[in-house]
């Protein structure tokens, strides 16, 4: 992955996010060598680009947000579980940052994003960054991305009511979910794994995402 555009901002400022992150429970050294290595400047508006590397969320346009490092760095890192998995959905494309921390660990990485503006500015930042290990497709997120699965793990980035049962019929044998469920005053992010006994779901944190939008079919 080329992370040309390093210079725009210190090293320094790097390395005092990682050291927050591990503060904050994040163990996983080849999920904080991701965060370090993608250039998140590169997926926020230039006039937000002093910014990027704060451990905060950042508006992107179309009343959607990047998600906080640590949010990113927690749902990778519950996601892989010290192992490198073959075939990632994730579910909301966003403006591509998780797409990217996610393309540094994983083989192949399916996307799907219902904005097309996103969908097409996340799919050139992600060439200019050098990830050749991704698909987007502009699609509605609760319905997956069924040509692709089963996923040995899918990750959610916006929140629904419940987990649509599209996703969890996604889920290959061993695999895990992460997915922030809930309204807009209360939600879970939860971390349901495909086991031997069926499916089990575990809560990890309080969390903020923007709803899941469900388009009709």
């Amino acid at each position: 992955m080329d992370v040309h555009g390093i210079g725009m901002t210190s090293q320094r400022t790097r390395d005092r996010l990682l050291q927050r992150l591990r503060e904050e429970g994040i163990h996983d050294e080849r999920v904080l060598e991701a965060i370090r290595n993608v250039p998140r400047h590169m997926f926020v508006d230039e006039a937000l680009s002093s910014r990027a590397y704060e451990d905060t969320a950042l508006p992107i346009g179309h009343g959607q947000t990047i998600s906080q490092p640590y949010i990113v760095a927690l749902m990778t890192q519950a996601l892989i579980a010290g192992k490198r998995l073959k075939k990632v959905l994730e579910v909301g494309t966003g403006s591509g940052y998780q797409t990217a921390v996610l393309a540094s660990l994983v083989d192949e990485v399916y996307s799907v994003e219902r904005l097309e503006p996103l969908m097409k500015q996340a799919r050139r930042r992600l060439r200019e960054i050098g990830c050749r290990n991704i698909q987007i497709k502009l699609s509605d997120g609760s319905w997956g991305w069924k040509d692709h699965a089963p996923y040995d793990g899918i990750i959610v980035t916006a929140a629904p009511a419940e987990v649509p049962p599209a996703l969890l019929e996604q889920l290959a044998p061993g695999g895990r979910l992460v997915i922030p469920v809930g309204g807009p005053s209360m939600q879970q992010l939860l971390l349901v794994q495909h086991t031997d006994k069926g499916l089990t779901q575990e809560r990890l944190e309080h969390v903020n995402f923007v709803p899941l939008v469900r388009d009709s079919i």
